[in-house]
């Protein structure tokens, strides 16, 4: 460690904060931060509710100030950190914060931006306990080790970090911006393909150009971790080697097993028709002959129908706009059948505009490629940042 540093644990640097009962005062109001309330983007309060303390839920009893910093110790929300804004001075925070308020000698700033090093951060992910809500303990907060120089060196190097993270947050601002905008391209052609049609289309439905037709259930029994053909779940559409295209599964089927009413034929465009899973807004393109489950509908083109082109057409449709039922959502052949498709009656012209939408969309891969590593650079930075500035190389 650096000449003039020393390390102490969180106890031992950290003022004692409060605890209250808002049932107490029935009537008054507070600003109330639930453990969901600081934005895991930008580390700021962005929502508080306000409530009466008749009204308040059992865990809100932490009084917080201005300038404490709020870090939550539940998994789910556990990189969630944000310093205590003026104007929610003395209002009261869910017991899902640990509330950290440095005595004169730590910059409250300084303890924030080591809250995010992973030198901290990976030791509360390593302590979480508990099945359903993983956690870490007050306690556990308190033991952790802290290094830090003298005050005038400690406001020094936060003041390097916020140049820094300005820039790097303005880089990865921008990066994401570009990540968009080559989604953007990509979907706006798409779109512009199936509205813009040219001579010799058809308009026609799905219903009247395509086989529809659900997956099954097949006897457990019959099942293996090898065969001919693979039986899919939604899970399996998300395999990587189904990313292009349903290629695999965990579960086979040998072909004298399948009934011939099981059989997705390759061609088939596949995607999930029941639950949750229809938010997800999947579609996949079968590449080879392959059973489903009946969590998953298939459309299935007749020879006036390129496969390809027909799976370009479905990646235009919002299944999440089709979905009925009340409790559980649900996608059936009348909400496939009636969708409009138009189609060149040439599958040479079809095959040709499939080519040029493949070709666009590995472009514009390439590009989203390109801005995910930029963004994980920039993390990565950060990363390297926060650990100079605690190791007093900074």
């Amino acid at each position: 460690m650096k000449a003039g540093w020393q390390t102490k644990t969180l106890g031992d640097v950290l003022e004692k904060t409060e605890t209250v009962n808002p049932l107490q005062s029935p009537e008054t109001e507070f600003d109330y931060i639930d453990v969901s309330s600081v934005s895991n983007t930008t580390f700021q309060v962005e929502q508080t509710q306000r409530l009466k303390g008749k009204d308040a839920p059992s865990r809100a009893r932490k009084l917080v100030k201005t300038d404490d910093v709020i870090f939550a110790t539940i998994r789910p929300t556990l990189r969630r950190i944000a310093i205590v804004p003026p104007h929610l001075d003395k209002q009261v925070c869910s017991t899902g914060y640990f509330v950290l308020r440095p005595k004169p000698f730590l910059d409250h700033r300084f303890m924030y931006y080591w809250l995010f090093a992973e030198e901290f951060m990976g030791q509360m992910e390593a302590l979480q306990k508990g099945a359903s809500y993983p956690a870490v303990t007050d306690k556990e907060v308190r033991d952790q080790a802290i290094p830090f120089p003298s005050l005038p060196e400690q406001q020094r190097i936060v003041t390097l970090l916020d140049e820094a993270f300005d820039g790097i947050a303005t880089a990865r601002a921008n990066a994401e911006q570009n990540l968009q905008s080559a989604r953007a391209l990509f979907e706006s052609h798409l779109q512009s393909v199936f509205t813009q049609q040219g001579d010799g289309w058809i308009s026609t439905t799905i219903g009247n150009s395509c086989i529809l037709k659900s997956g099954t259930t097949v006897p457990v029994s019959i099942e293996k971790s090898s065969g001919d053909i693979p039986y899919v779940k939604v899970a399996e559409m998300t395999l990587p080697d189904n990313q292009d295209g349903i290629t695999t599964s965990i579960r086979f089927l040998n072909r004298a097993d399948v009934k011939a009413g099981w059989l997705i034929p390759a061609g088939a465009v596949i995607f999930p028709k029941r639950g949750g899973a229809i938010l997800t807004n999947k579609k996949r393109l079968a590449l080879v002959d392959m059973c489903a489950d009946l969590n998953i509908m298939s459309v299935i083109p007749t020879a006036k129908l390129t496969p390809e082109f027909l799976y370009f057409y479905f990646l235009t449709v919002d299944m999440r706009k089709l979905g009925t039922g009340s409790s559980i959502p649900q996608i059936n052949n009348y909400d496939i059948a009636p969708l409009e498709i138009a189609f060149p009656d040439s599958t040479r012209k079809q095959a040709e505009i499939a080519d040029s939408i493949r070709s666009l969309e590995s472009e514009c891969q390439a590009l989203e490629s390109i801005y995910h590593r930029k963004i994980a650079a920039l993390d990565d930075l950060k990363k390297s940042l926060l650990h100079q500035a605690f190791a007093g190389l900074l």
